[in-house]
């Protein structure tokens, strides 16, 4: 059986927030993702990671692209970036792109579906709902106290 998961995470990878503002954030991710909808109960996660973490969009990912010269970057290189990584965290997200050797963030490549790193993450499993728009996302924000992203992933 596939899983989809809505993340949100803070814009800053290394922003962790209090447990206060996570748990009134989490409040509020409740409110906007319903439990349960007659056939599928949402479960909702509050993770602390270590490291920084690749929060990726799963088997949604379509297309990578560089920031720099808006040229497609492989996912293939992308991928094998994350394996060497995923053990030992992103100390650094600073990294070479193949298509134009530019220095630039991993963070900041455009990826279409959305991925993100973070070292706080608010999730809802199997949401009864699509993305949040942006009244939505600047609740949970001023909720966290920081900016935020969201990842939709399907596993």
């Amino acid at each position: 059986m596939s899983d989809n998961i809505l993340s949100i995470i803070p814009a800053d990878p290394d922003w962790q927030p209090m447990a206060e503002a996570a748990d009134a954030a989490m409040a509020v991710l409740r409110r906007l993702v319903p439990q349960f909808d007659g056939f599928v109960t949402t479960e909702y996660r509050i993770t602390w990671h270590e490291k920084v973490t690749v929060i990726d969009c799963g088997a949604n990912l379509e297309r990578i692209e560089c920031p720099a010269c808006q040229n497609a970057i492989g996912v293939e290189w992308w991928s094998d970036l994350l394996e060497d990584c995923v053990e030992t965290g992103f100390a650094n997200l600073a990294v070479t792109v193949p298509c134009c050797a530019a220095d630039v963030s991993l963070n900041d490549l455009h990826y279409d579906w959305p991925c993100g790193f973070a070292r706080f993450e608010l999730e809802a499993w199997n949401p009864n709902r699509d993305w949040l728009p942006a009244d939505e996302l600047a609740q949970l924000a001023a909720a966290l106290g920081c900016d935020v992203r969201q990842v939709l992933a399907h596993i």
